[in-house]
């Protein structure tokens, strides 16, 4: 069964995945018992780069917050200032709004559903509509004051479905490419 990696608590000895219902397999995860032996393969794939003193863009949607907020807080701790865009398709989608809190400098909560979320900290925005014009609204000043301008992006990374995912890397040199600078 593949799941997706969360985080790891190294001290505690814990990792923590997400498994998504959709057959057999994964819904006898469910009747999982605390202290039931569980065998993990891998990760596969590569790490992810963890920079110093840049200015990162995450882009997280749905599931792939779960991922991110990860990333965020290792990017935070490397020095770096981090905008997030977390994106849900339904408000009760959201989760672990405390952790992606940790994990960014400032949030622009995007929904495709309205009225959207209220978003908790000064800093942080919110939007109703797609990651991409959530982005864009916020490069063009639309979400009021950038306290972490867009133009300053070093990197994006973006975890989600492979629709956003290519959303976001087809923006990234039409709409998008106006605001982020070559540096």
């Amino acid at each position: 069964l593949a799941l997706t990696g969360a985080w790891v608590d190294r001290e505690k000895g814990l990792v923590s995945t997400i498994v998504l219902e959709m057959g057999g397999s994964s819904s006898l995860c469910a009747r999982l018992r605390t202290g039931e032996p569980v065998i993990l393969m891998g990760p596969t794939g590569a790490p992810t780069e963890i920079p110093a003193g840049e200015t990162v863009v995450l882009v997280g949607g749905g599931l792939g917050n779960a991922v991110l907020f990860s990333i965020g807080q290792a990017m935070r701790r490397a020095g770096n200032r981090v905008l997030y865009f977390a994106g849900y398709k339904h408000m009760v989608d959201r989760y672990k709004v405390a952790e992606i809190e940790a994990a960014a400098d400032v949030i622009v909560w995007t929904c495709d559903e309205a009225p959207g979320f209220q978003p908790a900290r000064a800093q942080d925005r919110a939007f109703v509509g797609n990651m991409v014009q959530a982005m864009q609204a916020y490069a063009q000043g639309e979400l009021g004051e950038q306290a972490i301008a867009f133009s300053d992006c070093d990197r994006i990374i973006a975890i989600g479905s492979d629709r956003m995912m290519a959303a976001v890397a087809a923006a990234r040199h039409s709409e998008l490419a106006p605001y982020l600078s070559d540096h």
